[in-house]
């Protein structure tokens, strides 16, 4: 669930989870699907209300759902981020969120007291000159990227100190950003859980690039997870040491009426397969249920998505896909 817009990052690869940035000003963001998605709305600030509950309530019963990710945006900015972590907590839902770190460090323990399960942090540069090569102009200033490494740093020793799981995300599009991986292992300790990811765009070499890291550390893989129905799935690896280490891709998965004549339907344009159903509220009042950030036209409210065939499209793929992965 899309919770908040706003966000002190402006990384050039951004989606912004499909929608359009409410408020551009001159920071650069954007979301790199805005002029091919065909969205029809502006995301609104989420509030932890009745309407909030009842939505959640709404979709957890038709699609049997047991988790709640708050992305954004930047959630840690959501000025009632425990909140909205306490109200999937009381839906019956395990709250996670994903975050660069912005202001983890005010917001997570209170987080922690109202239930949240894991933070997912996006580690865009271990150092400022990394993270400004991946940001738009105005971070060219390097003071401006040396603050945003501290606050995510911060934000890292907080989860700790709450005891929040976690775990830090890295894109890895080419083998020249090896030195990035080695140094976040060294710098962070093994409770921290490290997950590498090939980037879209750069397809084959990111792939490769990942594989001969691990190959340099001796890694040795252990488990392989898919989750039935949807393209993200994971191996883990072990490293001598012990610590294990994650390499998350996306595998093909469609859902097949809905992606079947879509004109993305194809193995060069098609960036996520179907990676599951997210939330948002709509500017103009109500929530609005998507199943693809480039596909935007795609969403509709909830109350008549829980009733439309795409709904039950989304469920049978999972199920029929999990008899087949499972051997049931």
């Amino acid at each position: 669930m899309k919770i908040i817009d706003g966000c002190g990052m402006t990384c050039t690869f951004c989606h912004n989870e499909g929608t359009p940035v409410v408020a551009q000003g001159s920071s650069g963001r954007v979301s790199i699907y805005l002029a091919t998605n065909g969205t029809h709305f502006l995301p609104a600030t989420v509030a932890p209300d009745a309407e909030f509950a009842s939505t959640l309530a709404l979709l957890r019963d038709a699609l049997d759902l047991n988790e709640l990710h708050l992305t954004g945006g930047e959630p840690t900015l959501h000025p009632r981020l425990a909140e909205i972590v306490q109200a999937g907590v009381q839906t019956g839902l395990r709250a996670c969120v994903t975050s660069n770190g912005e202001r983890g460090a005010a917001v997570l323990e209170d987080c922690a007291r109202a239930g949240l399960d894991r933070v997912n942090f996006s580690i865009f540069g271990t150092t400022p000159d990394e993270l400004a090569q991946v940001q738009h102009a105005r971070f060219a200033n390097v003071h401006r990227a040396e603050r945003k490494i501290a606050a995510l740093k911060e934000s890292m020793a907080a989860a700790e100190r709450a005891g929040i799981r976690a775990s830090a995300n890295i894109v890895v599009p080419n083998y020249g950003h090896a030195s990035r991986v080695r140094r976040l292992l060294e710098e962070y300790s093994p409770w921290l859980s490290v997950r590498l990811l090939n980037s879209l765009d750069d397809g084959a070499e990111s792939i490769a690039a990942i594989t001969q890291i691990l190959a340099d550390l001796d890694a040795v893989a252990t488990t392989h997870h898919v989750t039935a129905g949807v393209s993200g799935s994971r191996t883990a690896y072990e490293l001598p040491n012990g610590r294990t280490i994650w390499f998350k891709q996306i595998r093909s998965v469609r859902l097949p009426k809905t992606c079947a004549g879509c004109r993305f339907n194809n193995d060069t344009d098609c960036q996520e397969g179907f990676y599951g159903v997210r939330l948002y509220r709509d500017a103009r009042g109500g929530y609005q249920v998507g199943v693809c950030i480039q596909r935007m036209d795609l969403c509709m409210p909830v109350a008549e998505f829980v009733r439309h065939d795409l709904c039950r499209e989304v469920v049978a793929l999972r199920d029929a896909e999990y008899r087949q992965l499972s051997g049931d």
